[in-house]
């Protein structure tokens, strides 16, 4: 339906940009759009990332898991570990669990 036939205040979900492109805006569940002038759309909360966490806690209320790097982690848990500083690794650079050579691209 184009937006010219939806009346201002309507809810709507599954927006699309251009006409006959299907929806590309507003489509995971819960989530909706609220027409408030004709032209351009207007996404009715465009606060919502601009929101300060007070502490630490709020970001795991929300989902938001931390993010551990990978030279924090024991060696058996990820490739980027440094295996031992004293010892050196003996000219071998990072490898991915595959062989392959990451973090160093050589």
């Amino acid at each position: 339906m184009p937006l010219a036939c939806v009346r201002i205040g309507t809810i709507i979900n599954n927006t699309d940009v251009n006409p006959a492109q299907g929806g590309k805006l507003v489509q995971a569940a819960g989530t909706l759009t609220k027409i408030l002038r004709k032209n351009p759309l207007q996404v009715s909360n465009p606060s919502h990332g601009a929101k300060k966490l007070s502490k630490a806690g709020q970001r795991s209320w929300l989902g938001r898991r931390a993010v551990v790097r990978g030279v924090a982690m024991i060696p058996v848990d990820h490739p980027h570990v440094e295996r031992s500083k004293s010892s050196g690794n003996n000219g071998r650079c990072s490898l991915t669990p595959w062989g392959k050579p990451c973090k160093s691209g050589n």
